[in-house]
């Protein structure tokens, strides 16, 4: 079973989500959904599939949403929250979901998979959007991280150029060798690498957002 899991949609649902949640059996919102509207979306583009949804801090006008839910999916026992700080110390799950600080995270902590799927709404912080899609198969549970489309026009093409740069840098590739393995113009290849150079632990979205600046 594939799983869409997503948080911080904060009023948007882009298409590309609606495209992805449509491919998967199952759809999972980790709060700040922040309007009854995209609410409604929500539930209309889900359709018959599985729908999880815990209420955010932006979605105090939205009642009937829990604060947090348990709940099993293909055998897996998962606990959501929105704010994983909020998370009660005697907690046990196989997955524990949650969203709140629009930074994507995933890592094993014994028997337990945390999962944050970023924000996929309105871009904040000059963080990435991202959501992730679950894969349940038998015993095995592991998530893909799905780096969306940014607000600003920014496409998957280039936000993939710019992080396959990062990674040529990072090796000791020059500029020159830059350019005639990613067959880029030398003029693009320079302003990217100078902002990576000159802003240690940068990522992909902030360069991105410098380029546009």
């Amino acid at each position: 079973m594939k799983v869409a899991v997503i948080s911080d949609t904060h009023g948007l649902l882009r298409d590309e989500v609606k495209a992805i949640i449509e491919e998967c059996g199952a759809v999972i919102h980790a709060g700040d959904i922040a309007s009854k509207k995209l609410l409604a979306e929500l539930k209309a583009v889900s359709g018959k599939k599985h729908l999880y949804i815990v209420r955010g801090n932006n979605d105090r006008t939205i009642e009937e949403l829990p604060e947090k839910l348990s709940f099993e999916l293909e055998g897996k026992s998962f606990f959501m929250i929105h704010d994983l700080r909020d998370m009660p110390p005697e907690t046990k799950a196989d997955i524990v979901i949650s969203g709140h600080t629009h930074k994507y995270r995933c890592e094993q902590k014994g028997d337990t998979l945390f999962l944050n799927p970023g924000s996929c709404g309105r871009r904040r912080f000059s963080l990435p959007s991202t959501m992730a899609v679950l894969v349940i198969n038998n015993e095995r549970v592991y998530a893909e991280k799905l780096l969306l489309e940014a607000p600003n026009g920014a496409s998957k093409a280039r936000a993939e150029t710019v992080e396959k740069i990062m990674k040529l840098t990072a090796s000791g590739a020059d500029k020159e060798t830059i350019c005639k393995k990613l067959r880029i113009r030398e003029a693009a290849a320079e302003r990217i690498i100078r902002i990576i150079v000159t802003h240690p632990g940068i990522d992909v979205q902030g360069v991105l957002d410098r380029l546009d600046a």
